[in-house]
């Protein structure tokens, strides 16, 4: 895999939200194409314009189980003075007409059905008294309502006319696309490929859940970071790569990192502060990684890097905070929007809707906060879900969005009309609303 610089030459240091948002946009590259089949396609983002090769539908057919007929002939009839018309042909659904419709016939036709020539309007079965001697030649049915003259025949073409396009590249594949794609005798797409996506968890406190036993004895802490980030992976359709966790030493940090080899982008958690045992500055750089910035003006999740490691041909790598919440915020605001990006998505961040907080949340001006709320549905207000501490992850899983505090507004009061971050929530939109 070559490498692909895009980060400025120069790292910096302490960029603003927006600032940090656009340096990372920009430097991610929409990944290659692939040939999916339609069962494996789902939620990926169409790669080309698919047209049609037919007309849709095929052949003029009924809407309705019921009778072709001629609307003049039934025009009038009623329970009173039904209409008596002479049944010619039954046509299931998969069958074909084999004789056109004159006045005074009917022909008996199920939904989806092909009509005959010469019909106008399919009488729902219910408006007739279901017919006699069908299949013998004195077969008739009786009209009693002229309510479906006219109507219940789906025109060949009316759906899509051959040549169409159906579906244009960039959009986002869910059930209706690939039916639609199937109708249209496609059994594959090429669509844009889904980044692969590793996780490096560092510390040496940090233990797998199948450790617990070291936890009860108050020796480590179980690395939830990692579960979290596999999960906010495959939620964003992406594919999580785990490279387990990494020891505070620099020769275990390198050897794990360069186990991302092959995949598209990078994660790692902790180590990007500027602690003693925080080793990782020291290990990407050795990679020959360029770094567009180490530090971000927000709360929680400050210690965020970006930059571009050279050595694994130069993909993203987003260095995350250590602490969970902190890691599932910077998830949330910048390396989301990032992957959707690099799988081809337009609308890459989480909707946003303007709530009014019911709280207060008081701090000094100079970082965008990002509060953890639960939406009122009932009141449209916003409330705190508890500590905002980023160790505390209780308050992160009673969320269901993020409250943003710009950096110019010293905290929120009872009664702040604020934008909020719905997490979990669809549809995505193209444009931040922060």
């Amino acid at each position: 895999m070559p490498k692909r610089w895009l980060v400025p030459e120069d790292h910096a240091d302490w960029v603003s939200v927006a600032e940090a948002r656009e340096i990372i946009l920009t430097t991610v590259t929409t990944l290659p194409s692939e040939q999916r089949h339609l069962l494996l396609a789902l939620g990926h983002v169409l790669d080309e314009d698919v047209l049609s090769p037919v007309d849709l539908p095929p052949w003029d057919n009924s809407a309705m189980d019921g009778f072709a007929v001629r609307g003049e002939d039934v025009r009038g009839a009623s329970e009173r003075e039904p209409r008596r018309l002479r049944v010619i042909e039954d046509i299931p659904a998969g069958g074909q007409p084999i004789r056109p419709l004159t006045a005074g016939e009917a022909t008996r036709v199920m939904t989806g059905a092909p009509v005959p020539t010469g019909a106008d309007s399919v009488v729902r079965v219910e408006h007739t008294n279901g017919g006699s001697g069908i299949g013998n030649e004195d077969a008739h049915v009786w009209i009693r309502s002229d309510a479906d003259a006219g109507r219940n025949i789906r025109r060949r073409g009316e759906d899509v006319q051959r040549g169409d396009p159906v579906l244009r590249a960039g959009t986002l594949l869910r059930a209706a696309e690939l039916g639609m794609a199937a109708s249209l005798g496609r059994s594959g797409l090429p669509v844009t490929r889904r980044p692969r996506v590793a996780i490096l968890a560092s510390g040496d406190e940090l233990v797998d859940v199948d450790r617990f036993s070291e936890v009860l004895a108050g020796r480590r802490i179980v690395s939830s970071n990692s579960y979290a980030l596999a999960a906010q992976l495959r939620e964003s359709g992406m594919e999580p790569v785990l490279l387990g966790i990494a020891r505070d030493d620099p020769g275990d940090l390198r050897k794990h990192l360069q186990k991302a080899a092959g995949c598209d982008a990078v994660i790692s958690t902790a180590g990007v502060s500027v602690g003693e045992h925080d080793h990782l500055r020291e290990v990407v750089r050795s990679l020959d990684t360029r770094i567009a910035f180490w530090r971000v003006r927000m709360r929680p999740g400050s210690p965020f890097a970006f930059g571009q490691i050279g050595a694994l041909g130069g993909i993203p790598w987003f260095g995350l905070p250590g602490n969970p919440v902190s890691t599932m915020v910077t998830f949330e605001v910048f390396v989301r929007p990032a992957l959707l990006h690099m799988a081809g998505h337009r609308a890459v961040f989480l909707p946003t809707t303007d709530v009014r907080f019911r709280d207060t949340y008081p701090v000094k001006a100079g970082l965008t906060h990002f509060v953890r709320v639960r939406l009122d549905a009932a009141s449209g207000e916003a409330l705190l879900t508890g500590s905002q501490s980023s160790g505390v992850l209780s308050s992160m899983s009673a969320a269901d969005a993020l409250l943003v505090v710009p950096e110019e507004r010293p905290g929120a009061h009872g009664g702040d009309v604020l934008p909020a971050i719905v997490l979990g929530g669809a549809p995505l939109q193209e444009v931040p609303g922060y």
